[in-house]
């Protein structure tokens, strides 16, 4: 009996035995468990601090370029003509319903009526189509030269632009007879140069050149209305003029202001393809099948004014006219004491009137 007691009680000890040391090995596996958990939490934590570290680099970065961006878009100015106690009332005896007069060094506005009342600016819409279409016609042929040399002749790279073949289309040359538009002369199929569809847009105000640009730029009438919104909101009268179109064709939605007018004007003159067609007085466009004597078209604004000047010269100008705008038209003078001002006339009862109001307000406000 005493033997078995003994057995027992040894079988209970090693059974403890085996137990606590079953125990111990829990025990082992769950410290080194949590010593792993431990050691994969700290190296978390040590690579999300890292992560946040670079974040937070990367994001002063984006930062930095922003506030770069923001500092470059200031120290572009804007040419934003202020109005002063010097700045004259424009009365009734000029028979144009709106007006503006602007010193273009001193970014002054010189003279006003109605200047900032909305109206239809007709043709003088083309003003914005061809400082669109310039300055995105440079802008692709300066990258395209640039992808192909290391250093390129600004100038004979648009040069070469302007030469570039465009094709007049069906749809321009009905565009422009629906409407009823002014045109250039071109026909359906015709192959003409750039820059003639330029002067065509300008010069006789061709609604079919006007029409070919915008869906040679842009690849549709639409998307190049939207490029010449988005150029008004970049000139900062986004809030004032709206283009519906690239023509000037009447819109409730093609609307802007004598003084935006002057601003997209300025604008324009400062853009080399632009000055050089709002400049010129005739032009004679590239002999083709259709036109084999070339076309030979005018701006008759700056034909007729520079007789009636008694100072300075007007050296750029766009007319326009729909029944709602009456004769209108934006003019670029250099006065005889070398200073350049900005004139924008709307409705006048005739062309005559709207030139006559033209030299008017030269005469009368710059100096």
């Amino acid at each position: 009996m005493r033997n078995n007691n003994r057995k027992n009680y040894r079988r209970r000890i090693r059974n403890t035995g085996a137990s606590q040391i079953k125990l111990v090995g829990i025990v082992a596996v769950i410290v080194v468990i949590a010593i792993i958990i431990v050691i994969s939490c700290f190296n978390k934590a040590k690579k999300d601090s890292n992560k946040a570290k670079d974040t937070g680099t990367a994001t002063e970065n984006v930062t930095g370029v922003t506030e770069q961006v923001s500092e470059t878009e200031e120290a572009k100015e804007l040419f934003a003509p202020k109005e002063s106690d010097a700045t004259a009332a424009i009365g009734d005896e000029l028979e144009s319903s709106y007006a503006v007069v602007i010193d273009e060094q001193d970014g002054t506005v010189v003279a006003g009526k109605n200047a900032h009342e909305k109206m239809y600016p007709a043709s003088m819409t083309k003003v914005m189509t061809v400082l669109v279409a310039a300055e995105q016609a440079e802008k692709n042929a300066i990258a395209a030269a640039e992808n192909e040399n290391t250093e390129i002749d600004r100038q004979a790279v648009i040069e070469n632009k302007l030469n570039e073949v465009v094709t007049i289309t069906r749809e321009a040359t009905d565009y422009s007879y629906v409407h009823d538009c002014s045109t250039t002369g071109f026909l359906d199929g015709e192959q003409v140069p750039l820059r003639d569809v330029f002067n065509g847009t300008i010069l006789p105000s061709g609604g079919e050149s006007a029409y070919q640009l915008a869906v040679y730029t842009a690849g549709s009438m639409e998307a190049f209305v939207d490029m010449m919104n988005q150029k008004a909101a970049e000139l900062g009268i986004g809030q004032t003029t709206h283009f519906a179109n690239p023509v000037g064709i009447y819109d409730e939605n093609n609307y802007s202001t004598a003084y935006d007018m002057a601003v997209i004007m300025q604008a324009a003159m400062q853009d080399d393809i632009c000055k050089t067609v709002l400049s010129n007085h005739t032009y004679s466009t590239a002999a083709t099948p259709q036109h084999p004597e070339n076309l030979n078209i005018s701006n008759l604004f700056l034909r007729r004014i520079e007789d009636r000047m008694t100072s300075g010269e007007v050296i750029g100008a766009k007319t326009g006219f729909v029944n709602q705008s009456g004769n209108c038209a934006v003019s670029y003078e250099k006065a005889a004491s070398g200073k350049t001002y900005i004139c924008v006339t709307a409705g006048a009862s005739s062309g005559w009137h709207c030139i006559d109001n033209h030299v008017y307000l030269y005469n009368t406000y710059t100096k």
